[in-house]
């Protein structure tokens, strides 16, 4: 689906049974080179929103995600941290969907959600799991990987999809919703133009702990995600990054 003014278009595909990839794809004359925002959907007894989008993309998102479930159905309007594409709209989504709730970390919640959303959030402690029916998520505090200090990502333990937000963000517009092909390559470029890793001291660490969830799909917020094996690519990222410490 297209927006109005030509230069997005909002699609959503499904990844593997039950949790959908939402894309935007940006052109290259809005930003330079082309973009992409991701969401994803988990379609449960109590469905779950990973990002929310920028607040503009709104309206497209919302439409691609009444094409698989009631929006008004949504329980949990989870992100990774407080960021315009991570939770921008997310009182626009508890508007629509009165039963749902904000899902994040402690930090999150106690430096920003706990005050900004119209309803209070479930606040996940680090390895906190949450059952959504058939799907359990679980998340994994990450402070300052990439960046800010309240991040955090979440591991769906069935299919063992890490929603790993940042850490791979790939540039351009156009990408397939999955790809086996290589993803750190053109991510790392990314990282190395926009410096948009916090220079933190344990890096490594948190890389070993997202690494030990041994991911079989990294669902990236920006570009395709990803199918292969995760313990390696993550460990592989970490190798890049920490060595730059």
């Amino acid at each position: 689906m297209n927006n109005s003014d030509g230069q997005s278009m909002t699609r959503i595909d499904e990844m593997v049974p039950d949790i959908y990839r939402i894309s935007t794809s940006i052109s290259q004359e809005v930003i330079p080179g082309g973009f992409s925002f991701n969401q994803y959907l988990i379609v449960d007894k109590k469905p779950l929103l990973f990002h929310t989008g920028p607040l503009q993309l709104f309206p497209a998102i919302s439409q691609a995600v009444a094409k698989v479930i009631p929006v008004k159905s949504l329980s949990f309007i989870a992100f990774s941290h407080f960021e315009a594409d991570e939770c921008g709209s997310l009182n626009e989504w508890l508007k629509v969907a009165s039963d749902a709730v904000p899902l994040c970390g402690q930090i999150a919640a106690m430096l920003s959600i706990n005050d900004i959303a119209i309803r209070s959030p479930k606040i996940m402690s680090d390895l906190e799991q949450v059952s959504l029916g058939k799907h359990n998520v679980q998340w994994l505090d990450a402070p300052h990987l990439p960046h800010g200090w309240d991040c955090g990502f979440l591991f769906e333990t069935t299919s063992k999809t890490l929603f790993c937000g940042d850490l791979f963000t790939q540039p351009g517009a156009d990408h397939k919703p999955v790809t086996e092909e290589d993803i750190l390559e053109s991510s790392e470029i990314m990282r190395q133009t926009m410096d948009y890793y916090a220079h933190s001291k344990n890096q490594r660490q948190l890389f070993e702990k997202l690494a030990s969830t041994h991911p079989k799909i990294l669902a990236c917020m920006h570009g395709s995600a990803w199918k292969g094996n995760g313990f390696q690519l993550i460990n592989a990222l970490a190798d890049r990054v920490c060595g730059d410490v």
